[in-house]
């Protein structure tokens, strides 16, 4: 079957924020009294975009974007990790620059790979379960909130009490509540344009059958 042009550019973004959102996770930055990772700006337009395909193209096509998704961010960290180790030239040096950037603990990667990959198929199939209960396409923005919050919470409980265990159970339970809340509520903010996103895709896509 030959998918839509506009499936597959929803998988590319989806791809490359995934990518994108792991390397700016290495920026840490105060926002008041809250320390956050650079990962957080762009990491929930990754629900969103799960959030658009498996509205429309169900669980089984968003899971192959996931896991597609889930590879190709495997196969950068794995190359970086070789380019990290090759000499550098004589008149090259950003080589502490670099090898800051791509200096993946074996722990955090595993965690943020692991979360990943539960979190967002859960969010997708929790959503084509909750979209195929309804039997319509009423009931959208709930639909989201609510598969959006199961996946955050997995994607949470996994990554942060692996990846941060040495700082104690009362910081980690309390990042894992603060990057729960405000995922979930970027969603909620952003739900109008969601809701008008998938609107015009579902639209597109009837158009084009």
């Amino acid at each position: 079957m030959t998918m839509s042009k506009r499936y597959i550019l929803l998988a590319i973004i989806f791809n490359v924020c995934l990518i994108a959102s792991n390397l700016f996770e290495t920026k840490i930055f105060a926002a008041g009294p809250l320390t956050l990772t650079g990962g957080l700006l762009i990491f929930p337009i990754l629900y969103i975009i799960n959030d658009c395909l498996t509205e429309i193209w169900g669980f089984r096509d968003t899971r192959f974007v996931i896991l597609t998704a889930f590879v190709l961010n495997l196969f950068v960290v794995g190359v970086a990790q070789i380019v990290k180790i090759l000499p550098s030239a004589p008149f090259w040096d950003g080589q502490e620059h670099f090898s800051y950037i791509f200096n993946a603990d074996l722990r955090i990667t595993i965690a943020s790979m692991a979360a990943f990959l539960v979190g967002s198929l859960t969010n997708s199939l929790i959503l084509d379960k909750l979209h195929k209960k309804t039997q319509n396409h009423e009931g959208f923005g709930w639909r989201a909130i609510i598969s959006t919050f199961c996946g955050e919470c997995l994607d949470s409980v996994i990554f942060f009490p692996i990846a941060f265990w040495t700082v104690g159970m009362r910081n980690v339970t309390i990042m894992m509540i603060t990057q729960i809340f405000l995922k979930t509520i970027y969603e909620v903010i952003i739900l109008p344009l969601i809701s008008l996103m998938v609107e015009r895709f579902r639209a597109l896509e009837s158009n084009s059958l």
